[in-house]
């Protein structure tokens, strides 16, 4: 499949073009439009498999219960994808490696693909994010959205990212969940609280706005039905 990030950054979308037979799963509800002659299956699981508490992991980690698997036909097709939050999209290409990724982040992915949940310890409950990433491995393509802009960050070495603002990094760095300052007030005070400590070597991905503070500073203002 080739795909080509369209609109963005403050409003990207992801034009997925198929050849005669290729498929690609994404996200319930990721679709904006398509060409008429592909064909949708939805399922709990990836398909040509099983797996009823992969589905239950998606939707307590924040994602879709479903998935929808789209194919072309004999002429090839199109589908245009969108995200719920505004802002940027990108791919990676897996070529037999791992990338890790953030809960809320995945819009879709190659047919060779394979997206597992993993619970991630109470390091991330604890850090007011999701409890549950994923982990894409095999050969393909990758969707990722992030809210806001999107920017890599080359860590080689040791770097610190708020973990509010993760939207992937490779397998090759590895991360604890720490306070920020110096001490548990400062952390608190200083508006940061929990970070991420990366190590090793490998790209990190963050997002330009974290969708948990939006929704903190948004809800005051909400009027109740």
């Amino acid at each position: 499949m080739n795909v080509k990030i369209e609109k963005g950054p403050g409003a990207a979308s992801a034009k997925v073009t198929l050849l005669p037979g290729e498929s690609f799963t994404a996200e319930a509800g990721a679709m904006i439009a398509m060409s008429d002659n592909l064909q949708i299956e939805t399922t709990t699981h990836k398909k040509n498999s099983r797996g009823i508490m992969k589905a239950i992991k998606r939707m307590v980690s924040g994602e879709s219960f479903f998935l929808n698997h789209f194919t072309a036909g004999s002429q090839g097709g199109e589908v245009y994808l969108g995200t719920s939050l505004p802002g940027d999209m990108f791919t990676y290409e897996l070529n037999g490696d791992k990338l890790i990724v953030q809960a809320g982040s995945y819009v879709a992915s190659d047919h060779d693909v394979n997206v597992e949940f993993n619970w991630q310890g109470f390091k991330s409950l604890f850090s007011g994010e999701s409890a549950f990433w994923l982990s894409a491995t095999g050969k393909g393509t990758v969707i990722l959205n992030s809210f806001g802009a999107i920017y890599p960050i080359e860590v080689d070495g040791e770097y610190i990212v708020d973990t509010g603002h993760i939207v992937a990094f490779q397998e090759s760095l590895n991360f604890s969940i720490s306070k920020a300052g110096t001490s548990w007030i400062n952390s608190y005070f200083g508006g940061e609280g929990l970070v991420c400590r990366f190590k090793g070597k490998g790209t990190v991905w963050c997002q330009s706005h974290n969708d948990n503070s939006f929704g903190f500073t948004l809800t005051p203002g909400l009027t109740p039905r």
